[in-house]
């Protein structure tokens, strides 16, 4: 899966969809593409991602308590 790091636009592939999508890590290890180059494997924040799209990651990947009405 790619995602695009929301403060430079470059576009990252995500090595494990799981670390991704769990709400209790706030890293994520990618691999960002500089065209025919693919990087080597660096941890980066989830909050600073973003969909390709420019769309927001879901809630639910970000904060483990984001059903907690206070």
């Amino acid at each position: 899966m790619f995602v695009k790091n929301a403060g430079n636009d470059d576009l990252a592939q995500v090595l494990e969809i799981k670390e991704l999508t769990d709400p209790h890590s706030a890293t994520v290890r990618v691999r960002y593409q500089a065209g025919e180059e693919v990087g080597d494997p660096v941890a980066v924040e989830k909050s600073s991602l973003v969909f390709p799209s420019g769309e927001a990651l879901p809630q639910c990947w970000l904060d483990p308590h984001y059903r907690v009405q206070f």
